[in-house]
């Protein structure tokens, strides 16, 4: 058998990918055939023998799909003229069309996209230019930053002057039959019309070239129709009394749709804020060290190997380890703890984490893209540019939205002008209000926005989230399997019980204990030493040490023959221990281990030492189950073991002796009963499991965060982060259900207004300048709503 991972292009939804499936799975040697329609893949297995790769290509080929069979390269840029939803659909049809492109994914909140794509056959300059004929404005990664800035200034700009323009207008709009100050109007107008108003027109060009309808076509087409039929009027084409003007209504649309969209480009800056921290926190200077002397340089410079010195107050430029000094460091970026950590010779510190007290020498071990905040950045980015299943919806809704507005505002006019005998340019300005009170903005930025800062809000917390979508899936979990092994416990055993034997003081058996391990390299051994450290005992000096495999220790302290070793050691050397024999099988029967110590022939008493649960594990559990969760605990660990642990944390059922690849078949077992199901591991004997999982939560330490295999990465070796990062799904499918929710009754609210339904009952019309704010303050509403999820991160726990 063998397994093939194809980029596929020309899918446009997510039938495309259940067709190809469906296609594949009926064919003769393929053993299965799985399409992620987000990532554009094809993953398929077959047996060579029946069928060759050059077949399966065939096949998905004859379905009228592309198949991309060589490394596709992928490149992330920053896209300007994004407007709304439909702008996104157009952008990556455009870039889709081109055959060596895999994958397009566009992100509006953050206008961003990301292209996978054949670099045989396609360039950076290549898809810039497919970019540029879509009618929209990419922009270096690099530059990114500066053109955000750019672009929030130059939004104020043209409502400001917008705004100056119209208010003219506004003050003189009861005085047009003066022809004075008819003439300064449609000056005015037409100075907004084509200046602020212009990039509307250059939006629906674009659109329509591209047999598509956005946002843009709609303003283009309300403004449009106000300012000509004004002008029209005011020279006199519809008689001398067959026409008003209301110059005003486009000159105020164009300033109000301006300032909604000055005030939605600062809300998305706030929502993407907590990425923006973290690339401020690069630090720009290290202090080189060579020889004896020290110069400053561009972080950029260090390689790795180089030492760096980093004075108190001072970012720490790079990746390494502590070759000298000692400090405390505040790690608050990456784990989100706010006590600083003490670090000495031998610790590991993470590049853009401060250094508060000491002066540390430190080694450099990972530079550039390689350092933890460049990994960081990295997945929060890939997080916020992927889709969520629910926006799909959104996604088909934004697709058929602008023609139908379209329809609906000539379906208006139709019914107030020919069918209840209305004054045409009544039934002309509810038409304009239909068509510009529409917003397909507010539903293209109902999901994105709310990824942005539900990612932003884990990362404050240590939780980082490799795909948005994860955040939709997490808040489904029903199962939660636990590797017991360093998530439910601390991965290391320690010093749990001493029982002296009779007559002898446990202090004596803890020193006597201490001397005897205190040169062995056995983990059992070094808890031990660590134990008695822990409670102020200093292990005395030993001579004629000697450790036998398997079995323990022999030497001499203070001239006595002292053992220490398992039960079988001890009787082997002609020491009883039937005194302790009871105590010794009850701390057995709870999965511990034992060491006996003997002096002088005479046993002294039996240390246990079992690999302790987290002190937040059993709450953890508690949080879970309380939340609805099933939990079950996996270990490769003795029955007796486990099920000792099982009992402290309080987990609802476990599975022990189970091997890597058994704990893969678990969660298919839990899936098949209908579960949806996360897994929660250290990511590395855990990795089948975790990616077979619904959702992977890898439970690891900051500097092999990269490796690790889940989707959802706790970077603090606390389960409680696996609890807050359900919370927070939880907490952002709330948030983005409450943004689509309230962008359809917007509109599904808004565009009878316009249209007039409440004219005969209450006398009431929405002039369409005020239709046109409504629709602009929309958008911002949405995206003020998804900012609001960063409350969520005070109620994580």
């Amino acid at each position: 058998m063998r397994k093939v991972l194809f980029p596929i292009t020309g899918m446009s939804c997510a039938g495309c990918a259940a067709r190809i499936e469906k296609e594949l799975g009926g064919v003769a040697g393929i053993a299965s055939a799985v399409v992620n329609f987000a990532t554009a893949e094809l993953s398929v297995e077959f047996d060579e023998r029946v069928i060759d790769e050059d077949a399966v290509v065939a096949r998905v080929e004859a379905l009228g799909y592309g198949v991309v069979r060589t490394a596709a390269g992928e490149l992330r840029f920053g896209v300007r003229g994004l407007h709304c939803a439909s702008c996104v659909a157009n952008l990556e049809k455009k870039l889709l069309a081109d055959p060596a492109v895999s994958a397009a994914v566009v992100n509006l909140a953050q206008e961003e996209a990301l292209v996978r794509f054949d670099p045989s056959r396609l360039g950076k300059a290549d898809i810039f230019a497919l970019v540029v004929a879509a009618g929209y404005t990419p922009v270096e990664p690099e530059a990114e930053g500066g053109e955000a800035a750019a672009e929030l200034k130059g939004q104020r700009n043209w409502f400001i002057a917008s705004l100056l323009l119209s208010l003219p207008i506004m003050a003189t709009m009861t005085l047009h039959d003066n022809r004075a100050v008819g003439w300064m109007n449609l000056v005015l107008a037409s100075a907004v019309q084509f200046s602020a108003g212009l990039t509307f027109y250059r939006g629906s060009w674009f659109a329509l070239k591209n047999r598509s309808a956005n946002m843009d076509v709609l303003v283009a087409l309300g403004t449009s129709a106000a300012y000509f039929y004004s002008l029209f009027a005011f020279f006199g084409a519809f008689g001398e009394h067959g026409g008003h003007v209301f110059f005003e209504t486009s000159a105020m649309l164009i300033a109000f749709i301006r300032l909604g969209k000055y005030l939605e480009a600062r809300a998305r800056g706030k929502a993407g804020e907590a990425l923006k921290k973290l690339l401020r926190l690069q630090a720009d200077k290290a202090r080189l060290v060579t020889g004896d002397q020290e110069r400053e340089v561009p972080a950029s410079a260090v390689r790795v190997g180089d030492l760096v010195r980093v004075r108190p107050g001072e970012t720490i430029p790079v990746d390494g380890e502590v070759v000298e000094g000692t400090s405390s460091v505040d790690e608050s970026m990456v784990t989100g703890e706010s006590i600083p950590a003490d670090k000495g010779p031998g610790a590991a510190v993470t590049g853009a984490t401060v250094n508060r007290s000491g002066v540390l020498l430190v080694r450099a071990t990972r530079i550039g893209e390689e350092t933890l905040l460049s990994q960081i950045v990295r997945m929060v980015r890939e997080a916020q540019a992927d889709k969520a299943p629910i926006q799909r919806f959104a996604d088909r809704v934004s697709g058929v939205f602008v023609p139908v507005v379209i329809a609906l505002s000539a379906l208006t006019f139709a019914l107030w002008f020919w069918g209840l005998h209305q004054e045409f340019l009544f039934a002309f300005k509810l038409a304009i209000s239909v068509v510009v009170i529409a917003c397909p903005c507010a539903m293209g930025l109902a999901t994105p926005t709310a990824i942005m800062v539900g990612s932003g809000v884990g990362l404050s917390r240590g939780i980082l989230v490799k795909r948005g979508s994860v955040l939709e899936n997490i808040s489904r979990v029903q199962a939660i399997l636990l590797d017991k092994t360093g998530t439910l416990t601390r991965g290391e055993p320690s010093l749990t019980d001493l029982v002296p034997a009779p007559g002898v003081t446990e202090e004596r058996l803890l020193a006597v204990l201490a001397a005897a391990e205190s040169r062995s390299n056995h983990p059992l051994a070094q808890a031990a030493v660590s134990g008695a450290a822990g409670r102020g005992v200093v292990p005395a000096p030993v001579d004629g040490y000697r450790e036998t495999e398997g079995g323990g220790v022999a030497c001499v302290l203070d001239g006595e023959p002292v053992t220490a070793g398992s039960a079988r050691f001890l009787v082997g050397a002609g020491i009883d221990t039937s005194p302790l024999e009871q105590a010794a099988s009850r701390l057995a029967g709870e999965g511990k281990s034992l060491i006996l110590v003997a002096e002088a022939g005479r046993l002294l008493g039996v240390a246990a030492l079992a690999d302790r649960l987290k002190e937040s594990s059993p709450r953890a559990v508690a949080e879970l189950k309380r939340m609805g969760i099933a939990t079950c605990m996996i270990t490769g660990d003795h029955r007796e073991v486990a099920a000792a642990v099982a009992r402290e944390a309080g987990v609802d059922s476990f599975e022990a002796e189970v091997l890597p690849g058994r704990k893969e078949e678990i969660v298919r077992e839990y899936q098949a009963k209908g579960y949806f199901t996360a897994m929660v591991g250290d990511g590395i004997n855990d990795a089948p499991a975790l990616a077979r999982a619904d959702v992977g939560i890898a439970i690891g330490g900051g500097t092999d965060v990269a490796k690790e295999t889940g989707d959802v990465i706790l970077v603090r070796d606390d389960l409680m982060d696996a609890v807050r990062a359900i919370r927070l799904g939880r907490a952002t499918l709330a948030k983005v259900k409450q943004n689509l929710f309230w962008a359809l009754f917007y509109n599904i609210l808004g565009i009878p207004v316009a249209a007039g339904v409440l004219y005969y009952p209450l006398g009431i019309t929405l002039r369409p300048e005020f239709a046109g704010l409504a629709m602009a303050f929309s958008s911002v509403s949405v995206v003020t709503n998804s900012i609001l999820l960063r409350r969520a991160g005070k109620k994580l726990g």
